[in-house]
């Protein structure tokens, strides 16, 4: 049916007539029409009309959400750009506050820094609290990054926070390009944990510094170095030779047998920069095998916290850590009563911080009421006998004793401690210290002083008996010098021990006090300990001495008294 019919039909025009467009075509043109022979509409809807159950309003909603969207993100921009405005003061202050300090003149030694700061700009300080990377307990800790002493121990309890002061001290100088820090521990698995605790701290401090696993060495963004070490044995410490450093610390120096180390170490401390000041630390906890030489550096030579000068004229302190001293470990009690659960001795160590206790020490009968003793005259007739351990690189050791005739106990009055001598000075230095003896004190001395080494001169021995001294080489039995020392150290039914010792032989006492037994045979002590005073005593026992027989009583008196015969030609 055509359009012009429908038309004519209707009589009316159509809406297909009026919007032919609406409405479906074949390939002809002609309108496709539905079963009642109306014009079929096309499907969907017209390009660019609104289409059925239009809401005018949503073109308002959609531009209020599109301008809400707008003012977010502009809202969000101002946010960013305050922020960064705010960080570009921080950041200027911050400028401000580095010039301040780097103009400022700081002795050494000396903690300065905190002044400063406190006066700076109420917003700076808060910068600095708001990026603070480590900040000492107030006490000890403090006390030992501020020290100006060249050499400080600090030590005592467990817990004190030692290890990470040992860690933050060498930062001292990290600014400084000739600086270049040594941090020690005697193994490598205990030096493995230092450096564990150095890889959470350094880059905060120092955002750029770079560590080198193979060198254990830290490079700082300054040329500054801070290298990590171990000594296992004394011999260790020669890889060392020929180098220089301006801070070296040991953490828990008392697992160092002897200080020959650490003294050859203090050698190796110097700088070319006359703004560093070079500084010896260490920590350690009481006991080990070198607590008594660690005791005698630091602890016994002054008061605590009082500085005071050495024998090689470098200035000391010891600072005595304790556990009250943590607050993050004394919060909730917890390791305190770890420690209280620990066997006496460790407990004492440890939590208490004394160092007049010795785990595994050899000689647990020796006590100092018991043993030691106040001096007196020894009296003309009574036995001397002296023991003799000599060395140059550690201490030569002389030890006298007398026998008191009443019960044979045998009386320690007198000691020589000291090393670096030769065998002329060990005889001289002997025989000024025997001037007020009566009479010539025989004596034993160790084997290998007699021993020779190549060379064509007298050995020592030789030089002490040309000096005049009447010795014979010493039994050197050490199983069965340290039975006797026990059985000399056992009080008897007197209650009188058979051996006591004058107050004024501290190295003697030390010894017999804290000198341990050898791990691998418990028959003996300790031979990387401080043994020196305790070989002369062995020396000396084992050389059984014997109260004089009342003819050299009576031969002694003779020769205290002078005679002047009546007839002075008679006998001629």
């Amino acid at each position: 049916m055509s359009s012009e019919s429908v038309t004519r039909y209707t009589g009316i025009p159509t809406d297909w007539e009026l919007y032919p467009e609406k409405y479906a075509t074949d390939e002809n043109g002609s309108f496709i029409l539905k079963k009642d022979g109306t014009p079929r509409k096309k499907t969907g809807r017209a390009k660019g009309s609104k289409g059925r159950g239009y809401n005018y309003h949503s073109d308002t909603k959609a531009r209020m959400q599109a301008k809400k969207a707008v003012k977010t993100k502009q809202r969000r921009v101002k946010a960013v750009e305050t922020k960064l405005q705010n960080q570009r003061k921080a950041l200027n202050n911050s400028k401000e506050l580095l010039n301040k300090l780097d103009n400022k003149s700081i002795k050494s030694g000396q903690v300065t820094t905190t002044d400063v700061i406190n006066d700076a700009p109420l917003r700076v300080r808060k910068e600095i609290d708001n990026n603070i990377v480590f900040k000492p307990n107030d006490g000890p800790q403090t006390d030992f990054l501020a020290s100006p002493e060249i050499d400080v121990l600090y030590g005592g309890a467990a817990g004190g926070g030692k290890s990470y002061a040992m860690l933050v001290d060498p930062l001292r100088y990290a600014h400084r390009a000739a600086h270049r820090a040594l941090i020690l521990r005697r193994s490598m698995p205990e030096l493995r944990e230092l450096i564990d605790k150095s890889r959470e701290l350094y880059p905060q401090a120092f955002p750029g510094c770079k560590f080198r696993e193979v060198e254990k060495l830290w490079n700082f963004p300054s040329g500054a170095k801070i290298e990590f070490g171990f000594l296992e044995r004394d011999a260790d410490v020669y890889r060392y030779q020929g180098q220089a450093y301006s801070w070296i610390g040991f953490d828990e120096i008392t697992h160092l047998p002897t200080e020959f180390s650490w003294n050859y170490l203090a050698s190796r401390l110097r700088t070319t920069d006359s703004e560093i000041t070079p500084y010896l630390r260490c920590t350690a906890n009481p006991g080990g095998v070198g607590s008594q030489w660690v005791k005698k550096r630091y602890v016994t030579s002054a008061p605590p916290n009082e500085s005071f000068e050495g024998e090689d004229g470098l200035t000391r302190k010891f600072i005595p850590a304790r556990l009250q001293d943590n607050p993050y470990l004394c919060k909730d009690g917890r390791y305190e009563h770890m420690l209280q659960a620990l066997p006496d001795v460790q407990r004492k160590q440890l939590l208490e911080g004394n160092w007049d206790v010795s785990e595994g020490a050899a000689f647990t009968e020796f006590d100092l009421e018991t043993h030691v003793i106040i001096p007196f005259e020894i009296p003309f007739g009574w036995e001397r006998i002296k023991g003799i351990d000599y060395g140059y690189a550690s201490e030569s050791a002389c030890i006298w004793g007398s026998l008191d005739p009443t019960d044979g106990t045998l009386i320690i009055y007198r000691e020589l401690y000291r090393k670096n001598l030769t065998g002329i000075d060990l005889a001289h230095i002997i025989t000024h210290m025997e001037v007020r003896d009566p009479y010539s004190v025989q004596g034993v001395l160790d084997t290998s002083a007699w021993a020779r080494t190549g060379t064509t001169g007298p050995t020592v021995g030789e030089t002490l008996q040309r000096a005049g001294h009447k010795l014979r080489r010493a039994d050197k039995n050490r199983i069965q010098g340290k039975i006797q020392i026990h059985e000399y150290l056992r009080v008897q039914q007197s209650g009188r021990p058979r051996l006591q010792i004058f107050n004024t032989c501290p190295n003697l006492i030390r010894e017999l006090q804290g000198i341990p037994l050898d791990k691998n045979n418990p028959e003996d002590v300790d031979t990387h300990a401080a043994d020196h005073a305790y070989d002369a005593l062995r020396y000396l026992i084992m050389s059984r001495p014997k109260i004089n027989d009342p003819y050299s009583q009576l031969r002694h008196l003779h020769l205290q008294q002078a005679y002047t015969p009546s007839d002075t030609t008679f006998g001629y």
